[in-house]
């Protein structure tokens, strides 16, 4: 069995998902008490998140690759940032070391595909929802992209910072999220990404008509499905 290193902490809710998911698959995939190899390294997310904020992305980058070379020393195989906004830096890690890192969009993409949808509404940070360092990862898939306007992806982007971060889970927050939703299905979405970890925490998939891709389980699984290989 290989060792996945992984980058947690962004934030921590989301982290403790990733970590039972890859074990319960490990588990379900070789039975009995079997158990996946982790090496975590949870950062201090204040300290990302204001790095984020300011603009910091290249420092950023600094600290993640840091710990990326850590998890190496330390015996990873592989690297596994347990995030979507951060694989803006993706590249940073990856260049510093002699492991691969297993990119949060490409297990996505795989399922989008294998359903077959040409459309899908991508929620997340507004970092993720606007910069190219994730929907980049489309392009030449045959998947067309659909953001929220600029309102609602504010309203998006406060969710998630002053609410799910905090472990905070608001009916309220709920439902503005599926108008969210609703509206994207008037405009042609077939399938909905939600491209932050701690969103998993908040729309449920009975909630939703669409077809609901829920990014951290699909990297967690396939990190447990990767280290088996």
């Amino acid at each position: 069995m290989k060792k996945i290193g992984l980058i947690g902490g962004m934030s921590w809710e989301s982290t403790t998902e990733y970590y039972r998911i890859i074990n319960e698959t490990v588990r379900e995939m070789l039975g009995e008490l079997h158990s996946a190899e982790i090496i975590l390294y949870s950062v201090d997310f204040y300290v990302i998140e204001q790095l984020q904020h300011e603009g910091k992305w290249d420092e950023a980058g600094r600290i993640l690759a840091d710990i990326a070379v850590k998890l190496e020393r330390a015996g990873a195989d592989f690297i596994v940032i347990c995030t979507n906004t951060m694989h803006k830096v993706a590249r940073q890690v990856e260049d510093a070391t002699g492991i691969p890192l297993i990119h949060i969009a490409e297990p996505t993409i795989r399922a989008i595909g294998e359903r077959k949808l040409e459309q899908i509404l991508l929620l997340g940070t507004r970092y993720t929802m606007v910069e190219d360092f994730y929907k980049g990862r489309y392009k030449g898939s045959g998947i067309e992209v659909q953001i929220p306007d600029e309102t609602d992806r504010n309203e998006v982007n406060r969710i998630i910072f002053e609410e799910l971060c905090l472990g905070v889970i608001s009916e309220d927050s709920r439902a503005k999220m599926l108008a969210v939703i609703e509206k994207a299905i008037a405009k042609g979405a077939q399938g909905v990404v939600l491209g932050c970890t701690e969103l998993e925490l908040l729309i449920r998939e009975q909630d939703v008509t669409l077809p609901i891709f829920k990014t951290a389980e699909l990297h967690a699984e396939y990190a447990a499905k990767e280290a088996l290989r």
